[in-house]
């Protein structure tokens, strides 16, 4: 599936200080039309990324930090299904994680080992992980930022 760039990359901002009270990343993004928030997030250099709604979530953004971590493209980023962003054993833990923020919201200081596509296990440390949730109510998946990771 598809998305509009801007319009995703506005949602996942407002979703974040809807879920967290915070601005996303850089206070001076609040200013910033639809247009230059998709070129904010492009320059950033923390990782963005976002899954949608389907029972296997499926990742459907990632800024070009995420991209390159994950050592993907495009189009094969967006078509993975976002539970092969974590080895097999650690899956469980990645699980129990994606519930805590679906109960409260988001959670801030969240740890974790992760793998590429080239099977490169890094851990991610201080991410946030919030439930975007559009301004209707409705929920559209959930996203992650963090600026600290280390290849193991």
């Amino acid at each position: 599936m598809s998305i509009n760039i801007e319009d995703h990359v506005a949602l996942l901002f407002e979703s974040f200080e809807r879920a967290t009270g915070r601005i996303l990343w850089d206070d001076s993004w609040a200013k910033l039309n639809a247009a230059d928030l998709v070129t904010a997030f492009e320059e950033a250099p923390c990782v963005i990324a976002s899954h949608d709604t389907s029972d296997d979530p499926v990742l459907n953004y990632g800024n070009p930090t995420a991209l390159n971590l994950w050592e993907a493209n495009w189009e094969q980023f967006t078509s993975m299904p976002s539970r092969l962003t974590a080895e097999p054993v650690e899956r469980s833990e990645r699980e129990r994680l994606l519930h805590e923020v679906s109960t409260n919201g988001y959670i801030d200081n969240y740890s974790g080992i992760r793998i590429s596509t080239r099977g490169k296990r890094f851990l991610i440390r201080q991410a946030t992980v919030w439930t975007v949730i559009d301004v209707n109510g409705i929920h559209r998946g959930q996203a992650v930022v963090f600026l600290d990771w280390e290849f193991i």
